[in-house]
Order: C-alpha cells, then sequence, then structure tokens
C-alpha cells in the first residue's frame, strides 16, 4: 500500500482520507512578478470544465476560472480544509438536519468581459453541471446525486437544497472542474461556447492559445483575493513527450510541470541541476483503468471481462513498473491510503488479484474457451501520453498475450482518443482513468456506475446502482465499509465492467525559484497559480 504520511481520519458516512505530501516550503514573503512557464504533457481536449477530466485542460484553463468554495491552496494536502472563492466568509454548515446549504457571495467580483457576478452565474453554472439538458456532457453529475435544486433568493446568495444530508457534497463543490461562467454566455452562447472559448473571474485572464503548442495568460487586475496573484503572467506549454519536458526544465525553458515525473527521471534532474531543482513526493489520487465497451459482443460476455483482469499480474507489475513509470500501488475502487480501502487479504479475493498470477492465467483461458473466444482479438485505444498510459499499455498488452489474447494497440492524441472514448465507441477496450481531485471516495467511486458521466462502458448494472444508493447514505462507518467492499467485488470481480491496472504515485521534480506551490494528492489541485510566485 502507499505509505501513509499523515493521520488519516474516517468521518462518519463519508470518509475523507488525510495525507500530508512530503517537502512543504517554509514560509516566506511573495514577490511580485514575472511569467512562469510550465509544461504541460498532453494537448488540450476543449476548455469546457464540466466536460472534461483531464489535466491537459486544467492546467493551462484552471488559472482563468474561480469556483465557489476550492481547497486552501496552502494545506492543499488535507482534503478536507477548504475556503470561499466567490462566496465569503467562511465555508457556511449545514442546516436543516445536514441538508440545506447557504452561500453568502462576495461583493464586485466580476468576469473578465466586465460582468458583474451575482448568484444567477453560480445556479447557471451548477445547474449545467448536477441537472445538465441531455446531450449535454457533465462528467461529474453523479457526485450531486443527493441535490434537488439551487436556489438564488437574491443576487449574493446561493441555497442548495439535498435529498439527505451527505458530507460528499462539500468535498464535491470544491472540485476544480466546477468553473463558474456567466449565465449572459450560456444564454446567448449556448453549452458549447465554453469548449473554445474562455470568460471567467480567474486571477488571469486569456491572452491566446496556440493549438498544440501553447496557452497564455496575465495577471487580472480586478482579481478579487487582493494583492494576487503574484505573477504577471504564465506560459502553458504543451509537451506530450516526456524527453521535451525533461529537457526544457533542464534548460530552464520551463520552470515545472505540475503533474509527476517517474523516479529515474526525478533522479536525472537532481543529479543534473543539485540545489537549483526541488522535489516534492504525494500519494496520487488517481488510477489507470482498462475500459471494456460492453456494446461489442465479445466484452458484452463477463466471462471474457473476467478473463482480462485475470490476466494481469498487478503484483509483479506493481515491482517493474513502479521503477519506469508514474504507477505504483495495487488497490481496488478507493484510493488505497484510505480507511475504506480494502486491505491486501480483501484484494487478493477479487479476481486478478491473486498472488499465483499461473493459476490465475489458468482460469482466464477457461473463462475465454467457455465463451468460445480462444482466439480473441482485442482492438486497445490508448491515449498518446507516454507517462503512464503508453508505458502501462504496452505492458498490458504482453500481460494479455500470456493468455492467448491478440490485441492491437491503437495510440492516439488525446483530442481524437477521447473522440473515441465518448462519442465514436469505436473500441473493444480502452485505457482510462479515475483521476480526481479532491479524496472524496463515496463520490470518486461513481466512476464505476454505467449510470456515470465520466463511465465510457456502455452497460447498466441495476444491482450496481442499488448498493451505492445505499452507500451514500450510510452514516455507520463499519455497515459503509461493508458496502463498499460489496460494491466493489460486483463491479470489480463478479462483472468485471471495470478493470483497474496500478494506483499512481506522484514525483514532482522542479526548479527552486518557484515558490508557494505545494502538492497535493492530485494534478488537478491548486491549479488556479494564484498563490505561486518566482525567486529570481
Amino acid at each position: 500500500m502507499l505509505k501513509q504520511t499523515g493521520r488519516l481520519a474516517l468521518a462518519a458516512a463519508v470518509g475523507f482520507g488525510l495525507m500530508t505530501g512530503a517537502g512543504a516550503a517554509k514560509a516566506e514573503t511573495p514577490k511580485s512578478g514575472g511569467i512562469l512557464n510550465f509544461v504541460v504533457g498532453s494537448n488540450i481536449p476543449s476548455f469546457d470544465g464540466h466536460q472534461e477530466t483531464t489535466f491537459g485542460m486544467i492546467h493551462p484553463i484552471r488559472p482563468f476560472y474561480s469556483l465557489l468554495i476550492r481547497v486552501n491552496p496552502q494545506n492543499p494536502s488535507d482534503p478536507t480544509d477548504f475556503e470561499c472563492d466567490l462566496c465569503e466568509g467562511a465555508v457556511p454548515t449545514p442546516t436543516n438536519d445536514g441538508k440545506t446549504y447557504t452561500f453568502k457571495l462576495r461583493k464586485g467580483v466580476k468576469f473578465h468581459d466586465g460582468t458583474p457576478l451575482t448568484s444567477a452565474d453560480i445556479k447557471a453554472t451548477m445547474d449545467k453541471i448536477i441537472f445538465p439538458p441531455e446531450g449535454v456532457p457533465s462528467a461529474r453529475k453523479a457526485f450531486f446525486r443527493a441535490v434537488t435544486s439551487v436556489d438564488t433568493p437574491d443576487d449574493h446568495t446561493v441555497v442548495f437544497n439535498l435529498k439527505f444530508p451527505t458530507a460528499s457534497f462539500i468535498p464535491a463543490l470544491a472540485t476544480p472542474f466546477n468553473f463558474v461562467y456567466a449565465k449572459k454566455d450560456l444564454d446567448e452562447h449556448g453549452y458549447e461556447w465554453h469548449k473554445s472559448n474562455v470568460n471567467g473571474t480567474g486571477p488571469f485572464t486569456f491572452v491566446q492559445s496556440q493549438p498544440g503548442a501553447f496557452v497564455e495568460g496575465k495577471k487580472y487586475a480586478g482579481y478579487h483575493f487582493e494583492g494576487r496573484p503574484y505573477l504577471d503572467g504564465f506560459k502553458a506549454i504543451a509537451a506530450p513527450k516526456m524527453a521535451v519536458r525533461l529537457q526544457a526544465i533542464r534548460g530552464d525553458r520551463a520552470a515545472i510541470e505540475f503533474r509527476g515525473f517517474p523516479p529515474k527521471a526525478r533522479d536525472d534532474l537532481v543529479k543534473a541541476l543539485g540545489d537549483k531543482i526541488t522535489v516534492q513526493e504525494s500519494d496520487w489520487n488517481c488510477v489507470l483503468l482498462a475500459t471494456p465497451n460492453q456494446q461489442r459482443e465479445s466484452m458484452a460476455d463477463k466471462r471474457v471481462r473476467q478473463a482480462l483482469t485475470l490476466g494481469v499480474d498487478r503484483w509483479g507489475g506493481s515491482k517493474y513498473l513502479s521503477q519506469i513509470a508514474i504507477v505504483k500501488t495495487v488497490g481496488g475502487v478507493m484510493f488505497p491510503s484510505h480507511p475504506l480501502a480494502a486491505t491486501k487479504e480483501e484484494l487478493v479475493k477479487l479476481k486478478g488479484y491473486g498472488e499465483d498470477i499461473e493459476a490465475a492465467r489458468a482460469e482466464a483461458k477457461k473463462l475465454l474457451a467457455d465463451a468460445g473466444q480462444s482466439d480473441l482479438k482485442v482492438d486497445f485505444s490508448n491515449r498518446g501520453v507516454d507517462q503512464p498510459y503508453k508505458v502501462v499499455g504496452t505492458w498490458l498488452v504482453d500481460q494479455w498475450r500470456k493468455i492467448g489474447v491478440d490485441t492491437a494497440q491503437r495510440v492516439q492524441p488525446s483530442g481524437p482518443f477521447y473522440d473515441t472514448l465518448r462519442k465514436k465507441k469505436d473500441f473493444d477496450v480502452s485505457a482510462d482513468f479515475n483521476c480526481q481531485s479532491v479524496i472524496n471516495p463515496i463520490a470518486d467511486m461513481t466512476k464505476f456506475l454505467g449510470s456515470a458521466g465520466n463511465n465510457y462502458a456502455n452497460f447498466e448494472d441495476p444491482k450496481l446502482e442499488a448498493i451505492y444508493a445505499k452507500i451514500e447514505q450510510e452514516g455507520d462507518a463499519a455497515k459503509l465499509r461493508e458496502l463498499v467492499r460489496e460494491y466493489e467485488t460486483r463491479a470489480l470481480s463478479e462483472e468485471a465492467s471495470g478493470i483497474i491496472t496500478l494506483w499512481w504515485y506522484k514525483i514532482n521534480p522542479y526548479r527552486s525559484y518557484v515558490k508557494g506551490w505545494k502538492i497535493a494528492p492530485s494534478h488537478y489541485l491548486a491549479q488556479h497559480l494564484d498563490q505561486i510566485w518566482l525567486d529570481k
């Protein structure tokens, strides 16, 4: 399991993980000025935070937007530490037996085009996320299953009404993809406009974007946190190849890459640059998946899906891949350091998690034979990002070859890859991921529901949905843990509707003149950049 770097706490029904990343910087007096150049290991599928799930969008686009609330950027490793962004004062506690949350908004906030922010903008944004019209994608709508309505008693008050109390609501609200959009833009331009246009209230205003090359932003003088941002601007440079990103940092053409590098890359930079490089490391709330498309005849048979998961040697893969890739930990549906996560004794009971790989592969071959698929050929769609997609994808192809599966790996850039996954659905199995921000495991595990907006396996499983309905309302920790095991067994073993590979481990080496950035258990958190400054 991942190392436990801080006290883990279970908060009644929700279960939050509490951990501290390594290498926290000492408090220093920030300096204003300068341009932060950073590299991004992916291109941008679109600018719409409500639709996208990738760091390739969040890193260059998040600085243009604000949220209603956010994780405290001074303490991002603690997923229970939230602060108001567009609201004022402290994050409110619920009333009405935990079913009503009332937020007061800051006055004087303006969008970058000069439009004043009101409660109508918050409502329009949250309605798009929680209650999207048919055909409008919302990747995290399942996070808000408890919400019945969003009301606006006046221009500076927003009220969320819940069907039942759940402490997963506040972490879900702080998800950094919940960009606040102007109602005017949604009304005048429609729900597609934000895929290629920017108008936020964040610390930076949009300057330009050259697809496949870079995104530029400059300081917003009207930003609602006085004295910030410290930077004059930023430039997010697209560099899908890891070697290019490493050379950019080594040659000081870029200062940082916010996602993470494998161990050898860290060691090479430190050896070359000494104290000019600072390193922070952390557990990572992100797991790589292989998603079977159940619209395909072969993948509609659960015996085939079970065979694919049985063919994967996770324990051996962890030892090997953790040396060359940003993956490490064998785990189930929950962030492995969390108290609700499965122990090793519980994991080995699931198909594909046993330590006798030869026995597992024998069972896999029998299942394929029983399904009439002994000569199975698989079209495996993968994303053209080296870490960890192409590395783990190549490993998976070899794993499945050992059970007689002929796998053709089809690697595409991020845009076409997402089109294949979400729209065309012309794959047998696709690389996929459950990379979340705030550690909010009851919400995060919705990824495995067929009804979730970010599940692309194309199936319905009423039994799994019923188990989850119990989970999100269970207040007893012991009973909750039992239900999570039942859910995990159903999703990963009985139905194998999702195939987990390995959980990730975050290593960030960066130029030591970058200050104010603190590592989090996610590469999505603290990416608004208003807290970063340059000591140059």
